[in-house]
């Protein structure tokens, strides 16, 4: 039986057991992909203990973790066009990621381009694609100053990536052990931790122009006083009554294929590394989520099934 990555209830990590599940089937409008490679988010181990989106059916246990993979068409369900049997695609997964199979909605993936890596490609339908659809809603002009918070993580560096590709001057707040990473990217690099305010003001003494938060929390907070017009603020860590309150918004997600084709561009024309900067198996996916959790990742983690 294939095996997969799965948390057996709500809760922390003791929860988590690589186990043999059956292999899934695709309904209707869905692909079966056999997994090569799948992405590690802090979005992950939330799920694990007990966070729920709006809309989200009730959990099923034993759940397969992780939420974005890419690999091998191995069966189509009914309905589905434009995909065949051993086509190389990438998406966000319905029902985990985690496992030597996995799911996708076909209308939401994507095709991966020869030139585009199996890891890398793992990486985009959730950080890179977050990372694209804020720049794309904050819509600032070229030369414009956007400070982003959390600049050194998954979606982080990806959203410094893509900000400077379209042409705009980015202000990365990190901790000190991610400065190298945040100013390799092309980021003014900014500390972490209270006083982020008059660091940002001294580091960009024209000011900021527009937030991208991806932190929440007292970061959040002080960044927003940066800002004259509080609507140039989104989120995508703080939940929606916090971020307007501030008078700012959470980040809306397209979750389309057009995205994915758009980040993958990206990646194909060097505007955008997806800075994988560790891959373990799939035997070792609760190493690579304890990474993430613990909030030492560098840039991506990413889980790789052996074909």
């Amino acid at each position: 039986m294939p095996k997969a990555y799965v948390h057996t209830r709500d809760g922390g990590p003791e929860t988590e057991a690589l186990t043999d599940l059956d292999r899934p089937r695709p309904g209707p409008g869905q692909i079966l992909i056999a997994v090569r490679a799948a992405g590690v988010n802090p979005v992950d181990w939330k799920l694990r203990e007990g966070f729920r989106r709006p809309g989200d059916p009730e959990r099923v246990f034993p759940a397969v973790l992780g939420s974005e993979a890419a690999g091998v068409v191995a069966e189509l369900g009914a309905g589905v066009t434009g995909f065949a049997v051993g086509d190389e695609v990438f998406g966000s997964t319905v029902g985990g990621a985690y496992a030597e199979y996995a799911l996708l909605t076909a209308g939401v993936a994507a095709h991966k381009p020869a030139a585009l890596s199996f890891p890398d490609a793992a990486t985009l339908p959730v950080a890179a694609a977050t990372a694209y659809d804020g720049v794309r809603q904050l819509a600032l002009p070229r030369g414009a100053t956007l400070l982003v918070t959390g600049a050194g993580g998954g979606v982080g560096s990806a959203t410094v990536q893509i900000a400077r590709a379209v042409g705009l001057r980015v202000v990365g707040v990190a901790s000190e052990g991610k400065k190298d990473v945040v100013q390799a990217l092309g980021a003014v690099h900014v500390s972490s931790g209270p006083g982020l305010a008059e660091r940002v003001r001294a580091a960009a003494p024209d000011g900021i122009d527009a937030v991208y938060d991806l932190v929440g929390g007292q970061a959040l907070a002080e960044a927003a006083e940066l800002l004259k017009d509080r609507s140039r603020l989104v989120s995508a860590a703080a939940p929606l009554d916090a971020v307007t309150a501030l008078g700012g918004a959470r980040i809306e997600r397209a979750r389309t294929a057009a995205v994915l084709d758009a980040v993958a561009g990206l990646v194909v024309r060097g505007d955008l590394e997806p800075h994988v900067t560790r891959v373990l198996p799939l035997e070792e996916a609760g190493a690579a989520l304890r990474a993430v959790e613990e909030g030492h990742a560098l840039g991506k983690i990413v889980i790789e099934v052996a074909a």
